[in-house]
């Protein structure tokens, strides 16, 4: 690899903002803000979702019933006949 293209590769915290959800990895995502983690000052990235406030992973997803929305578009536009 050629030196000085590559952006920089470290550990980070990503923080969710509506739960405050912590996860430590690593990214090349640039931040200026820090967090303390274990004694050690660490870039923070604040996201607005993660697996902690997704409706997905959280449980909280509506399900739709397509079964009842398609007899509600019969019922108003009835069946054409062919």
């Amino acid at each position: 690899m050629r030196n000085g293209i590559h952006p920089e590769y470290r550990t980070v915290v990503f923080r969710d903002s509506a739960t405050g959800a912590t996860y430590r990895t690593r990214s090349t995502v640039p931040t200026n803000q820090t967090v303390e983690v274990d004694g050690e000052s660490v870039p923070l990235v604040v996201v607005e979702t993660s697996a902690a406030s997704h409706p997905f992973w959280t449980g909280d997803q509506r399900v739709v019933d397509t079964a009842g929305r398609v007899e509600k578009f019969r019922q108003r536009y009835g069946v054409r006949a062919r």
